[in-house]
Parts: C-alpha cells; sequence; structure tokens
C-alpha cells in the first residue's frame, strides 16, 4: 500500500510539472481552423500561412466581398504587421497592405499603405479597391487586422504577401530582407481556401546562397591558400618551379569561380531594385577590380634578371594581400547579409584559424630554414678568406707560412 501511495504521488507530480508544457505545445499546434475570436466574429475559411507565424480568417461572396482577419502571433509589441493583395503581380512591389503597429502611449494604429519601391516606410495612402471595417488589436503578443475589401474585379485567386518589420518610435522601419522574411509569398484560391506558395522567394535566396558559397570559395578560402602556396613553398629549391604553377593554378581558380560569383552578385541587385548593401556591393566591386587586374599583370611579368622585377614582386604582394584582407571582411559582410545557421559561420571561422595557425607555423619553419642555409653559406666563405688560394686543406695559416 505504501509502494502504490508513493508511485500515485509521483505521477500526480510528473502530471503537474509536464501538463503545463503538454498543454503549450498543443496550444502552438493549433491551426487556423480550429482558433476562436474573443469577439464572436465567425469566419468560414481560413489558411494556415507558411511562414512568419502568421494565418489568414476570411468570409467571401460572389459580389466579391472580401472580410479578412489576418493573425500575426509571437510578435513583439514595438513591431509592425501587414498583410497585402498584389492585383498585378507576384511580390512585393505593387502590393496593397493593410499595416498595424502599437504606438509607444499602447494604442493602435492600422491604416493602408500602396507598396510603389523596396525601399518603403510603409506611408498611409489610399488603395486600389475598397476597404472599409478597418480596426486592429494587439493581446499576448497576437496581432490582428481586421477588414472587408470590394474585389468585383480582382478574381478569385489572389497573389498575397505578408511582412513584419521593426519600429523607430512610431515609424515602421524596412524589413528583414533574408530567410523567412523573403518567402511570405503566396497566392490564395478564395474559393477552395487551398494557398501555394510562389516560387519567387525560395528562388531569390537559393540564387543568394549560391552566390554566398562560390565567393566564400573562391575570394575567401582558395584566394589565402594560394597566397600561402606561393610564400612558403618558394623557399625550397627541390619545389622549384612546381610552386609557381600551383600557385597561379589556384588563384586562377579562385578568379573564376569568383567572377561566377560575382556575376549572381550583380543579378541579384538587377532583381531586387531599392534593396543595397553598400559596403558589401563596394567591396566586392573593388575586388573584382584587383582580381582582374592581377591577372592581367601575370602576363605582363618581368623576368627574374629584369631591374623592374623588384618593383613589380612589391605591387604584386601589396595588391594580393589586399585582395586576401578584403575577401575575408567581405565574406563575413555576407554572412550579416544572408543570416545563415550559425554552423556556417563557426564552419568557415574554423577554415581561417586554420589557415592563419598555418601560415604562422610556416613562416617560423621558413625563417628557420633561411637562416639555416646563410649561415651554411657563410661558413663555406670563411675557408676561402683563411688561405688566400680558395682551399680549404685543414691547416690554416701553416701551410701559409710553409
Amino acid at each position: 500500500m505504501r509502494g502504490t501511495s508513493m508511485l500515485n504521488l509521483k505521477l500526480t507530480l510528473s502530471l503537474s510539472l509536464f501538463m503545463p508544457l503538454l498543454l503549450s505545445s498543443y496550444s502552438y499546434a493549433q491551426t487556423c481552423s480550429k482558433f476562436t475570436f474573443s469577439s464572436n466574429r465567425v469566419f468560414k475559411s481560413c489558411s494556415d500561412l507558411p511562414v512568419l507565424n502568421s494565418f489568414l480568417h476570411y468570409n467571401y461572396d460572389s459580389s466579391g466581398k472580401l472580410e479578412v482577419a489576418y493573425r500575426h502571433t509571437g510578435i513583439g509589441s514595438s513591431r509592425w504587421v501587414a498583410w497585402a493583395i498584389n492585383p498585378t503581380s507576384k511580390g512585393m512591389v505593387g502590393s496593397q497592405a493593410l499595416v498595424a503597429y502599437r504606438r509607444t502611449d499602447g494604442t493602435m494604429r492600422v491604416y493602408t499603405s500602396p507598396i510603389t519601391q523596396y525601399q518603403t516606410q510603409l506611408q498611409e495612402g489610399k488603395l486600389s479597391f475598397q476597404v472599409s471595417d478597418l480596426s486592429a488589436t494587439y493581446e499576448n503578443n497576437e496581432m490582428i487586422i481586421f477588414a472587408t475589401l470590394g474585389l468585383s474585379n480582382n478574381g478569385t485567386t489572389l497573389n498575397q504577401v505578408w511582412q513584419e518589420g521593426g519600429l523607430s518610435g512610431n515609424t515602421p522601419q524596412m524589413h528583414v530582407t533574408s530567410g523567412p522574411n523573403v518567402q511570405s509569398m503566396a497566392t490564395l484560391n478564395l474559393l477552395s481556401g487551398e494557398t501555394a506558395t510562389t516560387s519567387g522567394g525560395g528562388s531569390k535566396l537559393r540564387k543568394r546562397n549560391i552566390h554566398g558559397v562560390l565567393n566564400t570559395v573562391s575570394w575567401g578560402i582558395l584566394m589565402p591558400i594560394g597566397a600561402i602556396t606561393a610564400r612558403y613553398l618558394k623557399v625550397f629549391k627541390s619545389a622549384d618551379p612546381a610552386w609557381f604553377y600551383l600557385h597561379a593554378a589556384c588563384q586562377f581558380s579562385a578568379y573564376v569561380v569568383g567572377v561566377a560569383g560575382w556575376g549572381t552578385g550583380l543579378k541579384l541587385g538587377s532583381e531586387s531594385p531599392g534593396i543595397q548593401f553598400d559596403t558589401h556591393r563596394t567591396i566586392g566591386i573593388v575586388l573584382f577590380s584587383l582580381g582582374t587586374l592581377q591577372v592581367f599583370a601575370l602576363l605582363l611579368r618581368p623576368k627574374p634578371d629584369h631591374k623592374y622585377r623588384l618593383y613589380w614582386n612589391i605591387y604584386h604582394h601589396i595588391v594580393g594581400y589586399a585582395v586576401i584582407i578584403l575577401s575575408v571582411i567581405n565574406v563575413f559582410k555576407g554572412f550579416d547579409i544572408l543570416k545563415p545557421d550559425k554552423k556556417w559561420k563557426n564552419a568557415y571561422i574554423g577554415v581561417i584559424v586554420a589557415l592563419a595557425s598555418s601560415a604562422v607555423l610556416l613562416e617560423a619553419y621558413t625563417w628557420f630554414v633561411v637562416v639555416k642555409r646563410k649561415r651554411s653559406e657563410s661558413a663555406g666563405k670563411l675557408p676561402h678568406g683563411a688561405n688566400g688560394n680558395g682551399v680549404n686543406n685543414g691547416y690554416g695559416a701553416r701551410s701559409q707560412q710553409a
């Protein structure tokens, strides 16, 4: 009996500890169909939007009247949310938005905003269709926008966009331009309630990833490896001229892959008017220019015994090291823009640390080899001065006296 009582007590304690977690998990797993509005509003249809913790509830009739309730969960009080219809295309520009946020005094502001460009502060303006009964609520980290739209000439399939971003005081700021924030686009069939994500966001994200990988591998990894190869292998006479061909192959491969990465960056820029990362873009242009200059300078390289070879070497080293430093800086700028999983940034940091450590060790060993070689050469010249006749016979000055 006592054992049974202890078992019941343990079960009771376990349930009391884990029940809140189970209820919390259940609440997060709920879909839009299980949600009940506190204002007793009823919506016949709803759609679980694929990203940004968002849901759309609506009523639609054949006259084109569309009653909507856009819910955004897990949102802080210093953020804005927006839901929009784009009557002309898929994407942000051209969309007709409903925007809401909580002011610093705690009151809600909700209004309409036509989006005409990428870098927008969501200025208030009239939409291309009728909007009435516009209101918004914020409670328990959930913001809801209510509105009635007149869509008599827009058909039954809509291009919808939804978004969230930060506030500066009571002014909406630019949203994040990576991850879920560039995937928040979909089409909505008002009759069936089916939501289909558009390929634009995913395609652009894929291009950004390709751009990042190409430039990280080329400018950020191959370039430093090529420089290490040239600096430390040429010390060994047995590696001449193999070190030069390895260096040239590595740097040329890095340049070719880097040009491909640079081209994808230009393509992304042309497809995203208004979205600019000035520092990253400027460094990229400088890198491409210096890299191209290095390739053409290789064709004008003087022979080893030419009087201008020293100046060419100085130029080549300065530009080469500048390219490596700028490359590493720009790779980290790219990580800040793309915001991938931390493991990728940590992996690149590990590669750079490994290359830097190898360079330090090789630098120390190279100096050891050079100093030892000079000492050997100096020791080999001493007997010439002692004998006067250039012959080291082991007897030193005695042979001179004889």
